[in-house]
């Protein structure tokens, strides 16, 4: 065992070694060692870029190893010894990170060191890392005054831990609700998968047996996604539609004043460093440039969107009128899936479920490697894994590689032309009671590309989701959805590992944040070629691609509600927006008040009103930024995709050259330029605007 697993530099972590026990003495040494390394910057009197901005970059590199770990942990294999030491370090690890940039000697040796006459001499990368250090120090409070910085400091401890909080609540209410049906006939209009995966849920946690079985709900996606489109029981549908208001609701896991005390804390931040209000703050380096502009940004979408949105939510209302025979003056929230699924399928003669059998992991997983092979020129292999109970000393079996699950998968990319190691990842791809929701990407060590004689120090990264689970023999099959989903987080990884940037922080996917989705988004567009999508979509069993027919309905439904789609997203990212740019007009009111008011042309009045959806928006209130002021991000990015990828329709889906110039002008760079550049790298010219609201038949 080494002495500090969560500091040890190899590649690959020892994952049974690191334990909370271990984690206090471990990030307590490594803020040690960090404090050491800005003490000697300090120091510095004849500044060179060695000892002031590259030492910088390196001075916190193991308390960020040791930190991200603890932190990967706490969102894939949560427990209370675990949590409890967070708790405890979190605010020094928050206090020590504060103090960087609100450092006063520091800062002076840095800005004496940017004005040396050789950073002219340095290559353009690192000319552009001492500019974006600059901002970075100026965003985090360095020119604040003295009698200001010790309140900054408390902000960002206290946004640390409420942000914590408000997470942990999401996990801990989705974790403490269930549903048990024991009348089989309740589960009509279910796929098989779906209902076969609650029995097997439900025994798996002591309900029913064998002879007389019974299924088991979660708010999980992969569990109550087939309830909300498929099941025929009305009462199934709003029993999980009223448990999933339970998230972040009630009286021990009420997010409300979590939410205004967050927002009260980044406003005031903003405010502290000379900005109007947060939104300005995140998006000032961004590509939006302000927070009025993403607003508008958003308005303008939801005013091209909504007449589009409006009919066809009327047209979901007529066809359930016509279907049942009676007056349906609005649907309730739980009808409004089912019966969009019932129009579709009458549409298009299309059952999403029919493509289940041709989507499963292993098929996928290679296809998806396939493409990405052929587009950017590398090879993906998959090595042995082997996981241990945390503290176990048991010795891996030779060649394998740990892991923190026993699901958990491991993969190495290689270039396919120089043979080198770009990196490595891990794939944890199902849902589990310690494992937080959603899918997403992370960087556990960002690597570099060979310089000044010395090899390359390969990417290593991660992909997590909540995708159905295996049923019986059979492997996991999934929903087209959630193939989707795997693009796209591949795509974030490639983003990562693909990166030649010789300066870390401004490697992989470290971009504007409104830029960051068009490498995961434009994945999504090859689960939809059928030139693509036969590398993967093959029937389990018989290794059967998908037939002409069905593929031909796939595509046909394929822009089926789309405004409803587009509307559903620009309604996470107005509120957003709204209540990060005009705060003084909703604080100390209601939550559920200000949710009805800013949404008040986003939705299609129910019956019921649901309890906003902000009390579990962990994009927006999990993290001190996050996608705070930015999820129009993700609408942003699919104009930016929709417009790339036309390159890619008019060259060839599966070509080679427009790959290699995807990955030689996107992919590689990182933040080495700015965003709009890139772009304009690879399409010659600035995206067209409605090139999304086109590609989804929204206007013509």
């Amino acid at each position: 065992m080494n002495s500090h697993p969560f500091l040890n530099p190899v590649m690959l972590p020892a994952w049974s070694e690191l334990t909370p026990e271990r984690a206090s003495a471990d990030i307590r040494e490594a803020v040690k060692q960090a404090q050491a390394s800005i003490d000697a910057i300090c120091s510095v009197t004849e500044p060179t870029y060695a000892n002031t901005f590259a030492a910088l970059e390196s001075a916190s590199e193991p308390l960020h190893r040791a930190w991200g770990r603890l932190m990967h942990l706490d969102s894939v294999n949560d427990n209370a010894a675990q949590r409890e030491a967070i708790a405890e370090l979190m605010p020094e690890v928050v206090v020590f990170s504060s103090s960087i940039a609100l450092n006063p000697r520091l800062w002076q040796v840095l800005k004496h060191a940017a004005a040396q006459p050789w950073v002219a001499g340095l290559s353009p990368a690192k000319q552009r890392f001492i500019q974006e250090t600059l901002a970075d120090f100026r965003e985090s409070g360095a020119d604040l005054p003295e009698d200001k910085k010790a309140r900054y400091a408390e902000i960002e401890t206290e946004l640390s831990l409420a942000t914590k909080q408000f997470s942990e609540n999401v996990l801990d209410s989705t974790n403490a609700w269930e549903h048990i049906v024991t009348d089989e006939s309740e589960l009509a209009g279910l796929p098989d998968s779906a209902r076969e995966a609650a029995r097997l849920n439900a025994l798996a946690k002591g309900y029913g047996t064998e002879e007389a079985p019974q299924w088991r709900f979660t708010l999980q996606f992969p569990s109550m996604s087939p309830v909300m489109q498929f099941a025929d029981s009305d009462s199934l549908r709003k029993t999980l539609w009223e448990g999933a208001n339970t998230i972040g609701s009630g009286e021990q896991y009420d997010n409300a004043a979590l939410i205004a005390k967050i927002l009260d804390l980044r406003q005031e931040k903003a405010e502290m460093l000379g900005f109007a209000n947060f939104a300005d703050y995140t998006t000032s380096r961004r590509m939006a440039g302000t927070g009025a502009n993403a607003l508008r940004f958003i308005d303008t979408m939801h005013e091209k969107v909504h007449p589009k949105f409006i009919e066809e939510q009327e047209t979901v209302r007529r066809y359930k009128e016509r279907i049942t025979g009676q007056p349906a003056e609005r649907l309730n929230p739980w009808e409004i899936g089912y019966w969009s699924e019932k129009q579709r399928k009458e549409l298009y003669d299309f059952d999403s479920e029919e493509l289940r059998p041709y989507y499963s992991v292993p098929n996928v997983m290679k296809g998806l490697f396939d493409i990405y092979s052929t587009l950017y020129g590398i090879r993906v292999t998959e090595r042995t894994t082997a996981w241990r109970e945390p503290g176990s000393s048991e010795p891996l079996p030779e060649g394998a590689v740990e892991v923190w699950h026993p699901e958990v998968l491991f993969y190495d990319i290689h270039d396919t032309a120089t043979g080198d190691h770009l990196g490595s990842f891990y794939a944890d791809w199902h849902p589990r009671d310690s494992k937080r929701a959603g899918a997403w990407m992370n960087c556990l060590q960002t690597g570099l590309p060979p310089m000044d004689g010395q090899p390359r120090i390969p990417h290593l990264g991660l992909m997590c989701g909540n995708m159905t689970k295996p049923v019986g023999a059979a492997p996991a099959l999934l929903d087209h959805r959630e193939v989707e989903t795997v693009f796209h987080e591949f795509g974030h990884l490639l983003h990562q590992l693909l990166s030649d940037v010789e300066v870390k922080s401004l490697a992989g996917t470290s971009v504007a944040w409104d830029f960051v989705e068009l490498p995961s988004q434009i994945n999504e567009n090859w689960c939809w070629e059928r030139e693509s999508v036969n590398l993967y979509g093959r029937h389990y069993q018989t290794g059967e691609t998908i037939p002409d027919a069905l593929f031909a309905k796939m595509l046909a439904a394929r822009n089926y509600q789309s405004a409803t789609a587009c509307m559903r997203q620009l309604s996470f990212g107005k509120p957003d927006l709204e209540l990060h740019t005009r705060l003084d007009r909703y604080r100390g009111r209601d939550l559920e008040e200000i949710d009805r008011e800013i949404l008040a042309d986003y939705r299609m009045p129910n019956p019921i009103e649901a309890p906003s959806v902000l009390r579990r928006m962990t994009h927006l209130f999990a993290d001190s930024t996050g996608y705070a002021a930015g999820y129009y991000s993700y609408k942003w990015a699919e104009v930016l995709e929709a417009d790339a990828f036309s390159r890619f329709l008019k060259e060839g889906v599966l070509n080679p050259a427009v790959g290699a110039d995807f990955r030689r002008c996107i992919l590689s760079k990182g933040n080495s330029k700015p965003a709009a550049e890139l772009y304009r790298d690879f399409m010659g010219r600035d995206p067209d605007p409605d090139a999304l609201l086109i590609k989804t038949g929204i206007i013509a």
